[in-house]
């Protein structure tokens, strides 16, 4: 389905995001994931794209079989890291052809451990990315006459590469105004980062729905991996005294995280939030009490999935 039928169905939207497993174990722990968020039929699901590719062709099969095994709906990630165009052209097609209905535009993580020269990417920029899947929407190749709906992502706390906030902005309007349909933003926890994102779009006349990032922290080393994987995360004071005063007690430190990004999701709601999307990392325990909790209805029974 396309993002603009899905934003019109219902307002907030939830997600999920998920990540290519790399071993049979971890397949297996994200199949049962899969299996345990069906029910609450999540209005998309996203999946992963391994830095510099890495994970390329799990992400393109994880998808497809989303697609053609279960009732949710993929958005498979894209990123410009590694890349020509004639290799993304041909997931493209790959996507068309699954009738894979919305794709995430993204620059990318530099991969770790390998050489890597940017200057030979032939996108550059999340931008490039953005006008090449416009053009190959406009050439008809999707069976949706209207093409993929294109997602790009937004920093609530400021893009890491650019921290002059106002070119930061105009960056982001370029990219906005190349041709995406929606925003999902970086995970935040500060609720206020969020509202300044959203009204200093407004003030730049970006206009597309934006849907909020929310990753529930589960354990102390969570906390601190997240704040290397997110460039600098900040962790307001009220996070850090919850978790703290219980750090030597897993369950405790597990129960406060889900309760602090119970209360997100209430604040989000109660502003108008286009959409929440929960960074599940393959897991489904902190998202199920998130969504039990806020009472958001299951849409209609599921038969059994074939995941």
């Amino acid at each position: 389905m396309h993002i603009t039928e899905i934003m019109q169905k219902r307002s907030p939207t939830f997600s999920f995001e998920f990540f290519p497993p790399k071993t049979p174990q971890a397949a297996e722990t994200l199949y049962q994931t899969i299996r345990d968020l069906e029910s609450y039929m999540p209005d998309f699901v996203s999946v992963t794209y391994g830095a510099g590719g890495s994970t390329r062709e799990l992400t393109h099969d994880l998808v497809e079989r989303i697609q053609h095994t279960t009732k949710l709906d993929p958005i498979p990630h894209l990123t410009c890291v590694c890349h020509n165009e004639e290799e993304i052209e041909r997931v493209l097609l790959r996507y068309a052809k699954s009738v894979i209905g919305n794709i995430l535009a993204l620059g990318g993580d530099q991969p770790a451990g390998m050489a890597y020269d940017k200057s030979r990417d032939s996108f550059q920029h999340a931008i490039d990315l953005v006008k090449f899947v416009r053009r190959f929407n406009e050439s008809g190749a999707h069976p949706d006459r209207r093409g993929f709906g294109i997602g790009v992502a937004g920093f609530p706390e400021g893009h890491p590469a650019t921290p002059n906030r106002l070119v930061e902005m105009d960056h982001f309007k370029a990219k906005v105004d190349a041709g995406a349909d929606y925003i999902v933003t970086q995970l935040f926890f500060d609720f206020r980062d969020f509202l300044d994102f959203r009204e200093r779009c407004a003030l730049a006349s970006v206009h597309i729905p934006i849907i909020a990032g929310i990753m529930p922290i589960t354990s102390i080393g969570g906390l601190k991996r997240m704040a290397e994987l997110a460039g600098g995360a900040r962790f307001p004071a009220k996070l850090l005294r919850a978790l703290q005063s219980c750090q030597n007690d897993p369950e405790m430190v597990r129960r406060a995280g889900i309760q602090y990004a119970l209360e997100q999701c209430h604040d989000l709601m109660a502003n108008d939030v286009a959409g929440i999307h929960f960074y599940t990392l393959n897991r489904s325990d902190a998202t199920r009490m998130i969504f039990d909790s806020l009472g958001i209805p299951r849409h209609r029974n599921l038969k059994a999935s074939s995941v």
